[in-house]
């Protein structure tokens, strides 16, 4: 069986990997990897190592040791929080990246999937239906980084026949964990406050549409792309990737029909500005063409779903 290894295995995405690759290859096949030095709960079921990806030494000695064949390599500085350290974010978001490609060029691992985001598009770019070939002007270090680390990506794959594999993320929306630090992150945070009873005080203006997705979606996304014949996969840098897209009124709008009492206000902060550099909605056809992608989750689901499933005693856990 082959090994591998979730490299930020903590967060939202990472979390629901790792528990899904362990159910496909069994757990001890599966690494769970992230700057925690115990093992959360959740992950306890198969291997756990404290990792820096920093440390490029102790990250490549564990990949060779243990005989690493695939690398999930999810540690990044969101949107809103790398604004706030930009040369610590591009100094995460890039120099990891640059560790495992080498490792893959140098023939240690066989495949790796690292994500890229909607971050990428800017102010310049296209704003409704954002095709996957555009204008590309970033105006955020996480932006950038991710820009920068799609073309290296695709350099790797054409120069040294990497197989790296990528998805544009939108805004992920799951129950499983807390907000991350993400300019979406509202639409995750809204249903901790309506559960609690509490008036949501949202920081993007009332009609700010971005796009989304149900954490369930970007798994399933995740693993057909990996999952996907070599030949099928044909955008080496990212694939756009859409679920739905709304405003923080037309998601309100969705929870008051099961919470009729529910509120929210606006009180737009730096957010703002970085959510108005982004697309309101995605086109993602190449992905559906290439690969077979295809939403399960629309907005009135993913609310439904949410309002079941979300745990309020996360909130004490953080």
């Amino acid at each position: 069986m082959k090994k591998i290894l979730i490299i930020g295995s903590c967060g939202q995405i990472g979390t629901e990997l790792v528990l899904n690759l362990r159910a496909k290859h069994g757990d001890d096949n599966v690494y769970a990897a992230d700057l925690h030095q115990t093992c959360p709960e959740k992950l306890s079921g198969g291997p756990y190592v404290q990792m820096d990806i920093l440390k490029k030494e102790a990250v490549r000695d564990f990949i060779i040791s243990e005989k690493i064949s695939e690398v999930y390599l999810l540690a990044a500085l969101l949107s809103a929080t790398a604004e706030n350290n930009p040369g610590f974010a591009w100094q995460l978001n890039m120099e990891g990246l640059f560790t495992i490609l080498d490792l893959a060029k140098e023939g240690y691992l066989s495949k790796i999937f690292w994500p890229s985001s909607i971050a990428v598009f800017g102010p310049t770019t296209p704003k409704h239906n954002t095709p996957q070939l555009t204008v590309m002007e970033p105006s955020t270090v996480y932006g950038i980084s991710k820009q920068a680390g799609e073309r290296w990506c695709a350099y790797y794959h054409e120069k040294y026949g990497v197989d790296v594999r990528s998805i544009r993320y939108p805004g992920l929306i799951s129950y499983t964990s807390l907000p991350g630090g993400g300019t979406t992150d509202y639409a995750v945070d809204i249903f901790y406050q309506a559960k609690l009873g509490n008036e949501f005080s949202c920081f993007l203006t009332e009609n700010t549409a971005l796009p989304m997705m149900y954490m369930e979606d970007a798994i399933r996304a995740t693993l057909e792309l990996m999952n996907a014949p070599k030949d099928c996969v044909k955008v080496r840098s990212s694939y756009n990737l859409s679920g739905c897209s709304f405003t923080p009124t037309e998601i309100a709008a969705e929870i008051q029909k099961h919470i009729p009492d529910f509120k929210m206000t606006c009180a737009p902060d730096f957010r703002q500005k970085i959510a108005e550099t982004w697309p309101s909605s995605i086109d993602d056809s190449v992905a559906r063409s290439d690969w077979g992608w295809k939403e399960k989750y629309n907005l009135e689901m993913l609310v439904k779903t949410m309002l079941e499933k979300v745990d309020l005693t996360l909130l004490s856990k953080s």
